[in-house]
């Protein structure tokens, strides 16, 4: 069974940054789709970015420019780097993994996931 803990949440004041880690176990990062995922307080679930095993990235409109998703194959480990924070970017982050990326907005399309970090960004 895959394992995925995230790790690197807090708070922040808008235009802060913020780096989130996501170890992987039982797998190998390079070997999956590897997504970030953010559920808000009353929405839901919605992709933020995915990097298959080609290294090829997704990205939300909404965070462009502004996050970068990487991996890191020797320590196994997916990370979201996060700059220029807003308000709207409030949520609780989830790692997620599947086979392929094909479709990557897809959430019920990820087998595994972890149990989420919080970011909280004030204004």
């Amino acid at each position: 069974q895959v394992q995925l803990v995230e790790s690197g949440g807090g708070s922040v004041q808008a235009g802060g940054s913020l780096r989130l880690s996501c170890a992987v176990s039982r797998a190998t990062v390079s070997n999956y789709c590897m997504g970030w995922f953010r559920q808000a307080p009353g929405k839901e679930r919605e992709g933020v970015a995915t990097i298959n095993s080609d290294g090829i990235t997704n990205y939300a409109n909404s965070v462009k420019d502004r996050f970068t998703i990487s991996r890191d194959n020797a320590k196994n480990t997916l990370f979201l780097q996060m700059n220029s924070l807003k308000p709207e970017d409030t949520a609780i982050y989830f790692c997620a993994a599947r086979q392929f990326c094909m479709n990557w907005e897809r959430r019920n399309d990820y087998s595994y996931w972890g149990q989420g970090t919080q970011v909280t960004v004030s204004s």
